[in-house]
Protein backbone atom coordinates (compact mmCIF):
# COMPACT_ATOMS: atom_id res chain seq x y z
CA UNK A 1 0.00 0.00 0.00
CA UNK A 2 2.69 2.62 0.79
CA UNK A 3 4.10 1.83 -2.63
CA UNK A 4 1.07 2.92 -4.26
CA UNK A 5 0.51 6.30 -2.26
CA UNK A 6 4.82 7.06 -3.38
CA UNK A 7 3.89 5.91 -7.58
CA UNK A 8 0.22 8.52 -6.92
CA UNK A 9 3.02 11.35 -5.26
CA UNK A 10 5.41 11.39 -7.65
CA UNK A 11 3.24 11.63 -10.93
CA UNK A 12 0.98 14.33 -9.44
CA UNK A 13 4.78 16.35 -8.68
CA UNK A 14 5.77 14.82 -12.28
CA UNK A 15 2.58 16.43 -13.79
CA UNK A 16 2.84 19.63 -11.86
CA UNK A 17 6.30 20.31 -12.82
CA UNK A 18 5.18 19.47 -16.10
CA UNK A 19 2.68 22.46 -15.89
CA UNK A 20 4.55 24.96 -14.08
CA UNK A 21 7.10 24.47 -16.96
CA UNK A 22 4.63 25.25 -19.80
CA UNK A 23 3.46 28.09 -17.62
CA UNK A 24 7.41 29.40 -17.26
CA UNK A 25 7.84 29.07 -21.18
CA UNK A 26 4.29 30.88 -22.31
CA UNK A 27 5.43 33.52 -20.03
CA UNK A 28 9.13 34.17 -20.48
CA UNK A 29 9.21 38.07 -20.36
CA UNK A 30 9.82 40.50 -23.67
CA UNK A 31 12.80 42.95 -23.48
CA UNK A 32 12.20 46.62 -25.28
CA UNK A 33 14.80 49.22 -25.97
CA UNK A 34 13.59 52.02 -25.16
CA UNK A 35 13.85 54.69 -28.53
CA UNK A 36 14.99 52.01 -30.74
CA UNK A 37 18.02 53.22 -32.04
CA UNK A 38 17.35 56.44 -30.94
CA UNK A 39 17.76 55.51 -27.76
CA UNK A 40 15.90 57.64 -24.32
CA UNK A 41 15.69 60.79 -25.89
CA UNK A 42 14.04 63.75 -26.63
CA UNK A 43 10.38 63.19 -29.10
CA UNK A 44 10.26 59.85 -27.71
CA UNK A 45 6.95 60.19 -26.58
CA UNK A 46 5.19 57.86 -28.90
CA UNK A 47 7.84 55.11 -29.23
CA UNK A 48 5.39 53.09 -27.22
CA UNK A 49 2.46 53.38 -29.92
CA UNK A 50 1.50 50.07 -31.49
CA UNK A 51 3.36 47.60 -29.09
CA UNK A 52 1.74 45.40 -27.15
CA UNK A 53 3.26 45.21 -23.44
CA UNK A 54 2.88 42.56 -20.29
CA UNK A 55 3.62 43.02 -16.94
CA UNK A 56 7.12 41.90 -16.34
CA UNK A 57 8.24 43.05 -19.61
CA UNK A 58 11.56 44.69 -19.55
CA UNK A 59 11.94 48.08 -21.00
CA UNK A 60 15.64 49.08 -21.36
CA UNK A 61 16.85 52.64 -20.82
CA UNK A 62 20.01 53.46 -22.93
CA UNK A 63 21.41 57.42 -22.80
CA UNK A 64 24.50 59.40 -21.53
CA UNK A 65 23.77 59.74 -17.97
CA UNK A 66 25.58 63.57 -17.92
CA UNK A 67 22.86 64.62 -19.71
CA UNK A 68 19.15 62.56 -18.60
CA UNK A 69 17.77 60.37 -16.36
CA UNK A 70 14.48 58.48 -16.02
CA UNK A 71 12.09 59.14 -13.55
CA UNK A 72 9.21 56.82 -12.37
CA UNK A 73 6.51 58.89 -12.25
CA UNK A 74 2.50 58.96 -11.39
CA UNK A 75 0.33 60.45 -14.26
CA UNK A 76 0.10 63.76 -12.66
CA UNK A 77 3.67 63.45 -12.69
CA UNK A 78 3.82 62.50 -16.49
CA UNK A 79 1.14 65.25 -17.83
CA UNK A 80 2.72 68.14 -15.53
CA UNK A 81 6.10 66.95 -16.07
CA UNK A 82 6.71 67.23 -12.35
CA UNK A 83 8.70 64.60 -10.30
CA UNK A 84 6.44 63.55 -6.92
CA UNK A 85 8.38 63.49 -3.65
CA UNK A 86 9.42 59.78 -3.18
CA UNK A 87 9.96 59.27 -7.05
CA UNK A 88 12.85 56.81 -7.62
CA UNK A 89 15.22 58.17 -10.40
CA UNK A 90 18.02 56.05 -12.03
CA UNK A 91 21.09 57.42 -13.57
CA UNK A 92 23.06 54.53 -15.11
CA UNK A 93 22.31 55.33 -18.54
CA UNK A 94 21.50 51.68 -19.00
CA UNK A 95 18.72 51.14 -17.02
CA UNK A 96 16.78 47.97 -16.80
CA UNK A 97 13.13 48.46 -15.66
CA UNK A 98 10.35 46.22 -15.09
CA UNK A 99 6.80 47.02 -16.02
CA UNK A 100 4.19 46.55 -13.67
CA UNK A 101 -0.06 45.63 -14.99
CA UNK A 102 -1.36 48.67 -15.66
CA UNK A 103 0.11 52.11 -16.39
CA UNK A 104 4.03 52.79 -16.06
CA UNK A 105 4.83 56.26 -16.45
CA UNK A 106 8.55 57.59 -16.91
CA UNK A 107 10.14 61.11 -17.54
CA UNK A 108 13.46 62.92 -17.57
CA UNK A 109 13.61 65.43 -15.43
CA UNK A 110 16.44 67.62 -16.65
CA UNK A 111 15.12 70.90 -16.98
CA UNK A 112 13.10 71.11 -20.25
CA UNK A 113 13.82 67.13 -21.08
CA UNK A 114 10.31 66.17 -20.18
CA UNK A 115 8.93 69.00 -22.29
CA UNK A 116 10.96 68.25 -25.07
CA UNK A 117 8.65 65.19 -25.18
CA UNK A 118 11.37 62.86 -23.00
CA UNK A 119 8.81 61.17 -21.55
CA UNK A 120 6.59 57.77 -22.22
CA UNK A 121 3.41 56.20 -20.62
CA UNK A 122 3.86 52.29 -21.10
CA UNK A 123 0.17 50.20 -20.29
CA UNK A 124 1.07 46.66 -19.69
CA UNK A 125 -1.87 43.86 -19.34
Amino acid sequence: MAKGRGTSCSTSAIVGLMVVSVLVLQSEAATYIVGDSLKWAFNVVDWPKGKHFKAGDVLVFNYNPSFHNVVVVDSGGYNNCKTPAGATTYTSGKDRLTLSRGQNFFICNFPGHCEGNMKIAVTAI
